[in-house]
């Protein structure tokens, strides 16, 4: 069961659990984001990958709250590096990673499944509390107590985190080698309408930071840069 949004984590780490040999299965969510567009990409990254199971599975996180991608609250935009590294967002959404794995772990059990993969990373994390190992840890113990089938023995159930030391370059680097398309991934938390990113949020900022750093073409659709090409 793999945690899908359709950015460049999550598509590294589906492209990881395949050439791992397992028999995919991709879980999206549309919570009420206001990058919901990110769901398109998913949808394409699941058909290039040649995932046939892609769930998407809706909750309305609005109504909890407290986060610039679920509330009226305005995206931070262009934060120094040093800015980025430390606290805790605005972007963040309270208990997402926590709610996310619940369901898959639900899933999971409902499927047979006992293994759950996630693209959370521990370096380039923009400061979430749940993307730590001491979180994934945590859960994984809570998914073998909380569950008729680990309860029963009827196996282990596992959260597997295969980008949780690596550096964003790292991470490029590890999909390149997998023949991942990063053309089809979105990363922005402010899109427009057009699924064009900002360019100028975190998200966007570690990204195009982690494309220019791995020596990298950034293929990302940026707006600003469409503009530009209008203007010339």
């Amino acid at each position: 069961m793999v945690l899908l949004s359709g950015g460049i984590d999550s598509t590294t780490t589906l492209a990881c659990a395949l050439k791992l040999g397992f028999q995919c299965h991709a879980l999206s969510f549309d919570y009420g984001q206001r990058h919901k567009v990110e769901l398109v990409s998913a949808r394409r990254v699941a058909q290039s990958l040649g995932v046939t199971d892609h769930r998407i599975i809706s909750i309305d996180l609005r109504a909890i709250g407290g986060s610039a991608l679920t509330a009226p609250i305005d995206v931070p935009k262009d934060r120094p590096a040093t800015e980025r590294s430390h606290g805790i967002p605005v972007t963040y959404v309270p208990a997402r990673n926590t709610i996310f794995l619940s369901f898959a772990l639900g899933l999971a059990e409902a499927t047979g499944a006992f293994d759950l993969f996630i693209g959370v990373n521990a370096v380039d994390y923009s400061g979430y509390p749940d993307c730590r190992p001491e979180f994934v840890r945590a859960f994984e113990t809570l998914a073998n107590l909380a569950t008729k089938a680990g309860v029963e023995g009827q196996g282990q159930f596992r959260i597997h985190t295969p980008l949780i030391h690596l550096t964003k370059v790292e991470i490029l680097q590890l999909g390149q080698s997998l023949g991942i398309d990063y053309r089809l991934t979105l990363s922005c938390y402010d899109p427009d309408s057009e699924g064009r990113s900002c360019g100028h949020c975190d998200s966007c900022l570690i990204r195009k930071d982690g494309f220019q750093a791995a020596g990298m073409l950034d293929p990302t659709p940026y707006i600003s840069s469409s503009v530009e090409k209008t203007k010339s």
